[in-house]
């Protein structure tokens, strides 16, 4: 059996009702397919994302900006502070396999360009559509659907 994938759920802290009905089925799906989920553990996309995995008795980190575990949304498994603000974007990048980018904002596109400068595969829900320049690096791949952009991600992070 391989080891569980770390899936990052991203998007908007201030979402909208349908940018969280997605999260929260992403979450959903992505723990009942055993992913581990890692979001910056705020509200948003974040919270619903966290709801859905909580919902499913799957596992999800917050990495929160703040030096408080108290700031993290309830229905986080694990809260980790790290006192760096929006930088703590990186980290949420960096430990996770993959990224599924719910909605946008400008964090969520910091984030989206992090993973793919570091080689990481990302699948966007209703995010911005972004044309990378010629011989750049692929841009986020398109989901219709909470069930493609999970399907698609892990694909990608679990071959075979």
């Amino acid at each position: 059996m391989s080891p569980a994938p770390y899936v990052a759920v991203i998007g908007p802290g201030e979402a909208t009702p349908g940018e969280s009905a997605m999260a929260a089925e992403v979450g959903r799906r992505l723990a009942a397919r055993g992913a581990i989920v890692v979001c910056g553990g705020l509200g948003g996309v974040m919270e619903a994302a966290a709801r859905g995995v909580s919902g499913a008795g799957g596992t999800v980190v917050g990495l929160l900006p703040s030096r408080a575990r108290s700031d993290g949304n309830p229905f986080l498994t694990v809260a980790l502070p790290t006192g760096l603000g929006e930088l703590r974007n990186g980290l949420v990048v960096g430990v996770a396999d993959g990224v599924i980018a719910v909605g946008g904002s400008w964090g969520t596109m910091s984030e989206v360009a992090l993973a793919l400068r570091t080689g990481k595969p990302v699948v966007s829900l209703g995010g911005w559509g972004l044309t990378p320049p010629s011989g750049g690096v692929p841009g986020p791949r398109e989901a219709a659907s909470p069930e493609e952009a999970v399907q698609a991600l892990l694909a990608l992070v679990r071959p075979g």
